[in-house]
C-alpha cells in the first residue's frame, strides 16, 4: 500500500491527468473515503448545498463520458465524481442547522435564557438565510439589492443578496470541495482531472437530478499513465500574482 503524502506532497503530485491506466484499478472504499473528507471542506454559513455522486458503474462511467466529449479523461477513468451544487435545498439545510443546535443548546429554551450565542445563531439561520435565499422569479432579488445599496450607503453591509449571487456562493462552496476532495486523493496515490466540459443537461438526465439540480465539476479517478500529465506544470511568476499590502 502506497504511504499517504503530506499535504505539501499531495499538492505537488496532484495534476490534471488526462489518461489512466485501464489495466490498474483503485478501491472504491479509499475514494468514498476522499468524498467523506470532501464533506469537511468549508462552506458558506455551514449550509452544505451540495450532493456527490460516485458513480462506481462501468455502465454509467459509459454512458457519462460521451456526455463529456469523449474527453481521454473521461473515457480511460475508472470511476468518476460528480459534484452537484443544490441551493434549491436553502430551507433543508437551515433546518438541519437549527436541529443541530437543538442539540447542542437545548430544545424550547426560552429566549430569555438562551445564551448571546445561541440568539444570534438562530436568528441567522431561522431569519437571515431565508431573506438572503429565497426568491420569486428575480424580483425580491432586485428588492434586496436596492434594500443593500441604499443600506450601504451609510454602513458596511453584505451585498451579495440577489439569486445571481447566492448561486455564485454555492458554486464556490461546492469547487472546495471538489479541490479537497482532489488533494485527498493525491495524499492516496491516486489521479484526478476536473472536468466542467459536459452536457450538463444529459448528465443530470443520467443520474436523474431534478432541474434545480446544477453540475458544478465531473471529476475523473484512476491512476496515471506516463503519458497522462500532458507536459510540464505551468504558472505564472509568483511574483507576478502574490501582492503583499
Amino acid at each position: 500500500m502506497t504511504q499517504q503524502k503530506t499535504v505539501s506532497e499531495a499538492i505537488n503530485y496532484r495534476r490534471s491527468v488526462r489518461i489512466y491506466d485501464e489495466n490498474k484499478t483503485i478501491d472504491s472504499s479509499i475514494v468514498k473515503k476522499c468524498i467523506e473528507q470532501a464533506s469537511l471542506a468549508p462552506t458558506s454559513s455551514n449550509m452544505q448545498l451540495w450532493e456527490f455522486y460516485h458513480i462506481t458503474s462501468k455502465d454509467v462511467v459509459s454512458k457519462i463520458a460521451p456526455l463529456c466529449f469523449n474527453q481521454n479523461a473521461a473515457k480511460t477513468a475508472q470511476e468518476l465524481v460528480v459534484f452537484v451544487v443544490r441551493k434549491d435545498l436553502w430551507r433543508k439545510r437551515a433546518k438541519a442547522n437549527l436541529a443541530f443546535m437543538d442539540k447542542t443548546f437545548g430544545k424550547d429554551t426560552p429566549r430569555s435564557e438562551q445564551s448571546s450565542r445561541e440568539k444570534v445563531a438562530r436568528n441567522y439561520y431561522g431569519k437571515l438565510i431565508p431573506f438572503v435565499y429565497f426568491d420569486f422569479f428575480g424580483i425580491l432579488g432586485i428588492f434586496k439589492y436596492l434594500l443593500t445599496l441604499i443600506t450601504g450607503l451609510f454602513k458596511p453591509i453584505y451585498r451579495e443578496v440577489k439569486n445571481s449571487d447566492m448561486r455564485i456562493v454555492a458554486h464556490k462552496t461546492c469547487g472546495l470541495a471538489a479541490q479537497t476532495f482532489m488533494l485527498s486523493m493525491a495524499s492516496e496515490g491516486y489521479d484526478t482531472c476536473p472536468m466542467e466540459g459536459s452536457d450538463t443537461w444529459r448528465v443530470k438526465r443520467v443520474l436523474g437530478l431534478p432541474v434545480s439540480a446544477e453540475i458544478n465539476m465531473i471529476v475523473s479517478c484512476g491512476i496515471r499513465k506516463p503519458e497522462g500529465v500532458y507536459g510540464k506544470r505551468f504558472r505564472i511568476p509568483f511574483n507576478e500574482v502574490y501582492k503583499k499590502i
